[in-house]
């Protein structure tokens, strides 16, 4: 069944009822982020890495971050231990430089431009997409490097279909989640909720004696998903995904001793209404509301910092199929900013309005893409991005494609109105892609995928230490190799990522900070017929914390051990170790008293936990 599924989705993108998409997000040879539809994955033209459902229980990450260490050209750097601020650099670009999306709504904070992905609990996904390289001809600002997709969890068909889960590991970190899933013919919903807590670890070395308490981290999150078909033409449907909680961290760089935490909360709200037009006209309208809140404190004193962020979106797109080879994508966005917090900024609103188009050709012989879409925002202006691609089948196995592509980052509001600090006068940042891929089936159990690719940044925004504030002064070059193998031997499957990259700032000739030159991620598993092996490694080589490259930070390698026993039909017991050889590595480095140390990570950590799937 999934595989008939599978093929009646390898075709050009089509109209699909509620409950065809919901089994469409499970299946991992399709594609819904490069063009907003689903697609084959080998028919699009972005670089990509899924993960489905399966793939996450597989795996056993302990969050999303986690999961992305695994995608090639993309590299992860907290500052120390759970719920910790991470850098997500995907081939070479800063995390403000990716957009993150969660069921198609942004939730990026306007005013720093992290996203606050280290607070989805993974036990609410259904699904995670990552493009890697620009899609700003489809997505406007922030889709410089890629697109990270995260799909909320859904059902798996007719009926009630309840599931608990219960974990327990080290450092006192408990993990508790109840769902309950069902649907009919033409209604199907999904609810979940969960709560993981942990004591933490010390993130910091040398600092104040304030700060040698452990960070402790608490995560609430809740998840609802429900669609309704009233006829074959017409759907609606909604989606939330709510994460908030409390996160304890360091301050070492602080002028005075500090016991910080901060309150967080990031959620989203999207529902559309989907509509068969014609037979060659598929439309869809969105409607979205997402916020990122963080009001950080201190335990020794009354500080709170809110630094609360709002978003409205509207997106409708249109899908028209001209003929059997040729489609068109036609669509229009709009999204509005708004800021409330601690600091005075300036202004405190700003708002988004863009049309988009694409054209695909699908012929025998070759295939072509050619996207344009033009923003206009109430801050900088007018702002057009390109984008095109050709695909060459050399043979039934293997694909030669050739692309091109635009992107733009727009400021954040830190950026332009944060006082003592900013630069209201910015501009957007700029960057030209481009990319050459090679796809090959080697064998019927083995897939290669490859990507050489430049990336060139112009007008990036850094501090600029003629005028004391932020300036479009930077400018680097980014060349990068990837490749992703997956390979089957029996009863073995394993997935190999190798990532290569030279990120350089075109002033100074300097290593950009904090990216690591060679990446590598190999995760090998063994399905018994109750049980299943896997293991993992990653290793990741040296990098530097500062834009001069006087602070190194030393590589380091990760080896991991999974298991699972499905004890009955409806119960299942798994076992995970990270960082088996207990290495003491740092991702990210801070200043204590002029000198610098490396945040903490954890070490060697074990989770088990039982999933109970009971029958109705």
């Amino acid at each position: 069944m999934k595989k008939t599924a599978c093929a009646a989705l390898l075709c050009a993108p089509t109209f699909l009822l509620a409950a065809e998409r919901d089994d469409a997000l499970k299946l991992p040879d399709v594609l819904i982020s490069a063009s907003r539809q689903v697609e084959s994955r080998a028919a699009t033209s972005a670089a990509n890495t899924v993960f489905t459902r399966s793939d996450i229980d597989r795996l056993q990450p302990s969050s999303v971050t986690d999961l992305l260490t695994r995608v090639p050209g993309v590299q992860v750097a907290p500052s120390g231990g759970r719920g910790s601020l991470p850098g997500i650099f995907i081939r070479g670009t800063k995390a403000a430089q990716t957009l993150v999306l969660v069921d198609g709504v942004r939730i990026a904070n306007a005013t720093s431009g992290d996203s606050g992905l280290q607070f989805l609990d993974v036990d609410q996904i259904e699904r995670v997409e990552v493009l890697r390289g620009s899609r700003s001809a489809v997505y406007g600002s922030d889709a410089i490097g890629g697109v990270i997709q995260i799909f909320t969890r859904r059902g798996n068909g007719q009926g009630l279909q309840p599931r608990l889960r219960l974990a327990a590991g080290s450092n006192q970190t408990w993990q508790r989640s109840l769902g309950l899933s069902g649907g009919n013919g033409a209604t199907r919903f999904n609810l979940g909720a969960s709560l993981d807590e942990t004591a933490g670890i010390d993130s910091t070395g040398p600092s104040y004696a304030s700060d040698a308490d452990h960070d402790a981290y608490r995560n609430r999150a809740l998840n609802l998903s429900l669609s309704h078909t009233f006829n074959e033409r017409f759907e609606a449907g909604l989606n939330l995904l709510e994460s908030r909680g409390r996160h304890e961290f360091d301050e070492p760089r602080g002028s005075s001793p500090q016991v910080p935490y901060s309150n967080f909360a990031v959620s989203s709200l999207g529902s559309y209404l989907d509509a068969q037009l014609a037979d060659r006209w598929h439309s869809r309208l969105e409607v979205a509301h997402s916020e990122n809140r963080d009001d950080s404190r201190d335990k020794l004193t009354h500080q709170s910092t809110p630094f609360n962020t709002y978003r409205d979106q509207v997106t409708w797109q249109n899908d028209l199929t001209l003929d059997d080879d040729n489609s068109v994508l036609l669509g229009a966005d709009w999204y509005e900013d708004r800021v409330h917090a601690a600091t005075d900024f300036n202004e405190d609103s700003r708002w988004n309005r863009a049309v988009f188009a694409q054209h695909r050709f699908q012929g025998e012989h070759f295939s072509t893409e050619l996207g344009v879409r033009h923003d206009k925002n109430q801050q900088f202006g007018g702002q057009t991005t390109w984008s095109g691609s050709l695909t060459l089948p050399l043979d039934t196995r293997n694909d030669l494609l050739l692309s091109y592509s635009e992107g733009f980052r727009a400021p954040t509001f830190n950026d332009l109105y944060y006082p003592n600090f900013s630069n209201p006068d910015l501009k957007p940042e700029h960057s030209k892609s481009y990319e050459v891929q090679w796809r090959s089936q080697l064998t019927d159990s083995s897939r290669l995928e490859t990507s050489l690719y430049r990336t060139d940044l112009r007008d990036a925004i850094s501090y600029d230490a003629e005028t004391n504030n932020m300036g479009n002064v930077a400018r680097a070059r980014i060349n990068g190799f990837e490749m992703a193998l997956d390979q089957q031997w029996g009863a073995w499957t394993s997935q190999l990522g190798l990532a290569l990259i030279d990120p350089r700032d075109q002033k100074s000739g300097h290593t950009l900070a904090r990216r690591a030159r060679r990446t590598l991620s190999l995760d090998i598993d063994r399905q018994y017929e109750r049980f299943n092996v896997g293991a993992s490694w990653q290793a990741v080589s040296g990098s530097y914390n500062d834009e001069a490259n006087n602070a190194p930070i030393g590589g380091y390698g990760l080896l991991g051990l999974r298991g699972g026993w499905a004890a009955t039909g409806e119960v299942k017991l798994d076992l995970k170790l990270d960082n088996l050889l207990d290495k003491r590595y740092s991702r990210n480095l801070y200043t204590y008293q002029g000198h610098d140390y490396g945040y903490r990570e954890e070490g060697r950590t074990w989770l088990l936990s039982v999933t109970w799937t009971p029958a109705l």
